[in-house]
């Protein structure tokens, strides 16, 4: 009987399965035989310490999630010490041939540092986010720190064996920025799955008589420009005077409250619904009654780089939706989208209303959405690229 190779996945700032990305690879890898663990942090719904789903072995630990530079350190640190006790753990109970590490943060490295010193355990690096590009975006400068990010950055790709870029972009990245062979770096997408992401029948309550619904899905940090679209529905209401669009917010994050709060005091009231996070017939209910998505980040260095989940999410239901100028984004929506050049409120607003009229009847951009998802997507994720940067790594008999 063959052996299974086992494949240990290290993810921080969500748990599995939440993180659908993550979540993705692990089933794909252990669909294609692989003996698949991951370590996550608790959270949203998933706190047992230990479970099997679907073949797959998770290990959760607790993490408090941070709010200031202070609180990142302890956090990261905090997730570090919990990453190599249970990588040791999971090491005594089965050998590791694998560890794939998903970032952020860009220290992940060194669990499997250890490991590769040790044991000869080889290294994937899953490159999700940006770290430099990410600090600068939330703190705007370069100091001590942006400069350690970029450090810890060039660390990570010197000691990887192959690594996953989420688009093309990011496979550049890793052969400029991290001197990475080309033949070991493979672009893995996040598209929803086919079969489970379509539209259903819409949720009822959410229609108002003579409005169209503006919705944003996703994560709310302070990096993805959710104040902007509520500052462009408050012109829509005390300076334009419109009454037409109402707005939901779909999703949480660390700036959901303060969110709330400027809802409250530019007095949005009932145009305005935030939802939560939402999952399953649910969400999808929510996300079939939208008239137009919206995808608020605002353009910088580091959301000009990423491939967003709200792109594919909006694509995949065929719903139009408003975006600023962000270059990965753009490329990868085509016509689906209506791209605002200027970042700003008005902007967007104008975008709004363009699109609203646009849609009256049928819509000339919805009939260009609908298109797009039997095109670019369709059926169950596929293993191909992840296995690769796998196989490339000679894991041995």
């Amino acid at each position: 009987m063959p052996i299974r190779h086992h494949i240990l996945i290290l993810v921080e700032n969500l748990p599995v399965p939440f993180d659908r990305r993550v979540w993705q690879e692990a089933q794909a890898l252990c669909a294609a035989g692989y003996e698949v663990s991951v370590i996550c942090p608790k959270g949203k719904g998933y706190d047992n310490a230990y479970e099997v789903m679907g073949g797959i072995h998770i290990y959760r630990h607790r993490l408090r999630e941070a709010d200031s530079t202070i609180g990142y350190m302890q956090e990261y640190f905090t997730a570090l010490c919990h990453q190599v006790y249970l990588s040791f753990r999971i090491r005594w109970r089965r050998r590791i041939d694998v560890i794939q590490a998903c970032n952020p943060p860009d220290l992940m490295f060194l669990v499997a540092l250890i490991h590769k010193v040790l044991f000869g355990t080889f290294f994937v690096f899953d490159h999700h986010d940006l770290g430099p590009e990410l600090y600068l975006s939330k703190f705007g400068r370069k100091d001590f720190l942006y400069w350690l990010m970029c450090f810890l950055e060039r660390q990570t790709f010197r000691i990887a064996d192959a690594s996953i870029a989420t688009n093309e972009t990011f496979r550049d990245i890793a052969v400029a920025r991290g001197s990475m062979n080309p033949d070991r770096v493979v672009v893995v997408k996040s598209y929803p799955e086919a079969a489970k992401f379509k539209r259903a029948a819409p949720d009822r309550s959410l229609f108002v008589p003579g409005k169209h619904l503006v919705g944003y899905l996703g994560i709310m940090g302070a990096q993805d420009g959710v104040e902007t679209l509520l500052r462009a529905i408050a012109e829509v209401l005390h300076v334009r005077k419109r009454d037409d669009i109402n707005c939901v917010i779909i999703g949480d994050g660390p700036e959901l409250n303060r969110l709330k709060d400027i809802a409250a005091e530019l007095d949005l009231g009932s145009s305005v619904r935030f939802t939560g996070y939402l999952s399953g017939p649910s969400l999808i209910a929510h996300l079939s009654a939208l008239s137009i998505g919206v995808i608020p980040d605002p353009p910088n260095e580091f959301n000009d780089k990423l491939s967003m989940n709200k792109v594919f999410e909006y694509m995949m239901l065929g719903l139009p939706f408003v975006q600023f100028n962000l270059r990965q984004a753009t490329r990868e929506a085509g016509d689906a989208a209506l791209v605002v050049r200027e970042h700003s409120p008005a902007r967007s607003l104008t975008a709004y209303l363009r699109l609203s009229m646009t849609l009256n009847g049928a819509g000339v951009w919805r009939c260009r959405a609908v298109p797009l998802p039997s095109a670019n997507f369709g059926g169950p994720p596929k293993p191909g690229g992840i296995l690769r940067c796998t196989e490339t790594c000679s894991c041995p008999d």
